[in-house]
């Protein structure tokens, strides 16, 4: 079973991420899930942004790099959205890394160094026509271009926060075959 850090999206800690890592904890996995807004959450993507804005992105992305410092490095990490923005550092980064589950967001590789590394399987899960993605997309393809050990999915629809249960975009089937397969990565790493 693996260990997984967990990173929030833009709305915070929210039950819909909280359900989420109680979901992979059922089935066996040891899920880490540091709250960035320290207990703060919005109710719309635009109120996350606005107070992500005013805290700092890189404040904030720093406090779930730094939260790191509490497991082991043979860690998977995983994040949603702004979430991405630690997990993808720390898969690229951090010594040991086990893998890397990106969802609704993918930085370009280098952002965090010249190439993903070696050994590190990757993920990325997306809605196809999600506008939040787009500029994204193009930074996933070329993560899957440049190594084998990265998988992009692209799931019908355009909602950008479809596997949060408590977010408006939510679509549960699609939500559900996301948990299959990150749950399938998990299993294999």
């Amino acid at each position: 079973m693996a260990e997984v850090m967990l990173f929030h999206h833009v709305l915070g800690l929210t039950d819909g991420v909280r359900s989420f890592a109680e979901e992979l904890r059922q089935a066996g996995h040891t899920v880490h899930t540091p709250d960035m807004f320290e207990g703060r959450t919005f109710d719309s993507i635009d109120a996350g942004i606005a107070f992500a804005r005013e805290a700092g992105f890189g404040e904030l992305a720093g406090r779930g790099v730094a939260a790191a410092e509490q497991v082991g490095p043979d860690t998977v990490y995983a994040g949603f959205s702004f979430g991405v923005i630690p997990a993808q550092q720390l898969a690229q980064t951090r010594p040991g890394a086990r893998g890397a589950l990106l969802m609704y967001s993918c930085l370009p590789v280098s952002e965090f160094g010249t190439a993903w590394p070696e050994g590190v399987p990757v993920q990325v899960h997306a809605k196809e026509d999600d506008p939040e993605f787009a500029e994204d997309r193009a930074a996933a393809e070329a993560l899957v271009g440049s190594t084998d050990e990265a998988e992009l999915f692209l799931y019908p629809g355009s909602e950008h926060l479809f596997a949060d249960p408590s977010a408006s975009d939510y679509d549960a089937d699609a939500a559900a075959l996301l948990m299959r397969r990150a749950r399938a990565f998990l299993d294999a790493v």
